[in-house]
């Protein structure tokens, strides 16, 4: 068996430099990992609102951390050349971080996405999982909303009869250093959705690249209550707000300690909530609303010994 592992020499310049410019190999790794496999296009436009059912047009692509392949050979394995360099962007990466401490901070932010999940296995949502582009992600309001994805059109690549209900999770981020319709397919006003090729191939073949979709606001379905998970330091605390059903997208939050009245929190970024009281010691309650007008009350969710980086689990919106 033959297993072709030697960078090609034009990848050494780049090698050399992330081994010593750490920005950079986060930057490479970035853009290996995201970078789309066929041209742009753009959508037409969508609403937000939760209450839309009907289906829209929209664009979608997959990241993968290599090239798919129709077929491995049982004599010899075939590995690009783009392949390669996302091998080694990340081998680098990692080694880099691990040499480094004063990096580790942007490595859990970088992998815990921009609504601020973590790990999506642990968190529950799994590969089922998408990215919107800057026109729909709603600076972090549409994270846990979701939505059912069908391929259209191309005939050529689709399964058809088959469609795929993805929670937002993610942030596909804009290139301004390419146009709109040539190369930054997640620029405004582009209305795109980036999958996990794990998800793309439930309704697609991976050569379809970037497709024509169609897509519908949908309730989520979860098994449990909402999760709080609460972290910060003295007297300031942010929330993770997670396993929401019905709706999925959080647009206010309250906070209750045995001793106050209601508080309201400020969204941080994404689906984490943050507010600074002193809250030491007592019961936590929490209000929390949905984009389509629901509002769920759990009082008493985590108790008075709760404590930093710890999940609560409360009641659950209907769906």
């Amino acid at each position: 068996m033959y297993l072709l592992f030697a960078p090609p020499r034009r990848l050494f310049p780049v090698l050399i430099l992330l081994l010593h410019r750490s920005d950079l190999a986060l930057l490479l790794l970035s853009l290996t990992l995201l970078a789309p496999p066929a041209a742009p296009h753009q959508s037409s436009s969508f609403s937000g609102s939760v209450a839309l059912t009907e289906w829209r047009s929209a664009h979608a692509s997959y990241y993968a951390v290599f090239d798919p392949l129709d077929t491995v050979g049982p004599t010899s394995i075939s590995i690009s050349h783009h392949s390669l360099l996302i091998f080694f962007s990340i081998f680098f990466f990692f080694l880099l971080m691990f040499l480094d401490r004063r990096s580790h901070g942007f490595c859990e932010f970088y992998a815990g996405g921009a609504c601020g999940y973590g790990d999506l296995g642990k968190s529950g949502y799994g590969m089922a999982t998408a990215g919107l582009s800057e026109a729909l992600f709603e600076k972090g309001a549409a994270c846990g909303g979701c939505y059912e994805v069908r391929c259209v059109e191309e005939l050529r690549y689709c399964l058809p009869g088959t469609s795929m209900v993805l929670t937002v999770t993610n942030f596909c981020a804009p290139n301004y250093g390419l146009p709109a319709d040539a190369g930054g397919i997640c620029n405004s006003p582009n209305h795109h959705i980036l999958m996990p090729i794990q998800a793309f191939e439930k309704i697609a073949i991976w050569k379809a690249g970037v497709m024509p979709i169609q897509y519908r606001r949908v309730k989520c379905v979860r098994e449990g209550g909402v999760r709080f998970t609460i972290d910060g330091k003295g007297f300031f605390y942010n929330v993770l707000i997670s396993n929401v059903a019905g709706a999925g997208d959080i647009v206010a939050v309250k906070i209750k300690g045995s001793a106050t009245g209601w508080l309201p929190m400020g969204r941080n970024w994404g689906q984490i909530w943050h507010i600074s009281a002193d809250l030491q010691g007592q019961a936590l309650s929490f209000e929390v609303s949905s984009s389509d007008g629901v509002t769920l009350t759990s009082y008493n969710v985590a108790p008075k010994n709760w404590a930093f980086g710890k999940t609560y689990v409360g009641k659950q919106f209907p769906f």
